[in-house]
């Protein structure tokens, strides 16, 4: 009897259990590590192990267990992957591709010296230094953290000279960039996906929203210029060729009044903002990753539908157990699909689960999508009971 491919996954949250979704329904075997004891993946995994995403020792257990190693999570131990790469054993995306992207100002300074259209950015050196840069950049100014940061929560946006002191405080001793804030038009974001034998495939251009730095909305397809949205693909895909990485990648970019687009950050793994594609596209990013950590032909992307999904957060009114309430509404709801990710606290802000509606265009999709969030609640499971 033929062995299952085995896929070992570091991460088991949200992506991590859609990842393992598809690989099971693919037939393969899927092995997760995560520090959280029935992580929301572990419920679809074959296996879990319970362990950090550094645990040198606990990634090389996972590799021992896996055919390939991949990743839904940035804090995955770059050195001890870059180990296993050396002895020839596959790591997709690369180590290197994934300690690139680690650090902001590694990943800002890589893409710049690669010809990649970014916003203006440098390392601080000191308060005194802060201020030099906000003289040059002009304010506002984005102040980022360079590492372990995501969701928005290692920015802080300097808008006048009276928050200097509290920036400059606000990440301790951590290591912090200066960026210069781009008065962008849109936010979006590509899907694009390349494996080793070099293939690379795109996926349709989305337009996101983000509230308090957390995306709150994706619009597929983006209300933005076909010439713009040529641009930003072919900005994208030279993205990928200059990373050498193999799996999707999730590339966020800004658009200017002019129209033409910069990278804003880069995220080395299936991505929030690619959610829409499980019910809108003819292939998922998950499966299209797969298909790449895999070296398997990778699918070109069609859009079938318009779309659009909505962040489900936790509510800033209680953190502890929770239970969702408003099912019978949000069903009733045509072309809406919800997403519970089985974590098992609230927290004010925390990603729990997702809507996406579906439409003949855009604007249908966005009240669908709307209509179906409104009527799902999230409350105190004390509350329920």
């Amino acid at each position: 009897m033929a062995r299952r491919t085995c896929i070992g996954i570091i991460g088991g949250g949200q992506l991590g259990k859609m990842i393992a979704h598809e690989a099971r329904r693919m037939s393969f075997k899927v092995i997760v590590l995560d520090p959280t004891e029935n992580c929301p993946a572990s419920r679809i995994a074959d296996e879990q192990i319970v362990a950090d995403f550094k645990d040198e020792v606990a990634i090389m257990k996972l590799a021992e267990k896996s055919d390939v190693l991949t990743y839904e999570i940035e804090l995955a131990n770059s050195v001890a992957l870059a180990q296993l790469e050396e002895k020839r054993y596959p790591v997709r995306p690369a180590p290197e591709t994934l300690r690139i992207i680690q650090n902001k100002h590694r990943q800002k300074a890589f893409l710049r010296e690669n010809g990649i259209a970014v916003p203006d950015f440098e390392l601080i050196r000191s308060r005194q230094h802060l201020e030099e840069l906000c003289t040059k950049f002009g304010l506002p100014a984005v102040l980022k953290a360079t590492e372990d940061s995501y969701d928005g929560r290692g920015n802080f946006i300097i808008r006048s000279w009276s928050d200097m002191d509290r920036a400059y405080n606000y990440f301790g001793n951590r290591e912090i960039m200066l960026e210069k804030f781009v008065p962008f038009t849109k936010e979006i974001s590509i899907m694009v996906a390349r494996n080793p034998s070099g293939q690379i495939e795109s996926f349709p251009v989305s337009e996101n929203i983000h509230k308090n730095n957390i995306l709150d909305t994706t619009i597929v397809p983006a209300q933005i210029s076909s010439k713009t949205k040529q641009a930003a693909i072919k900005l994208a895909e030279k993205t990928l060729r200059v990373l050498h990485g193999a799996g999707i990648f999730g590339i966020e970019m800004f658009v200017t009044k002019m129209g033409s687009v910069l990278v804003n950050e880069i995220a080395p793994r299936v991505h929030n903002s690619g959610h829409y594609t499980n019910e809108a596209c003819s292939v998922s990013q998950f499966e299209q990753h797969l298909r790449a950590v895999l070296d398997l032909p990778l699918a070109k992307p069609e859009l079938l539908s318009p779309a659009v999904m909505i962040n489900i957060l936790g509510p800033e009114s209680f953190e502890g157990i929770y239970a969702v309430t408003g099912l019978d509404k949000m069903m009733k709801v045509q072309g809406a699909e919800l997403y519970i990710y089985g974590k098992e606290i609230s927290k004010p802000g925390r990603k729990l689960g997702h809507v996406t509606a579906t439409g003949k265009n855009a604007k249908e999709a966005l009240a669908r999508a709307k209509k179906a969030h409104n009527a799902i609640k999230l409350v105190s499971a004390t509350e329920s009971g």
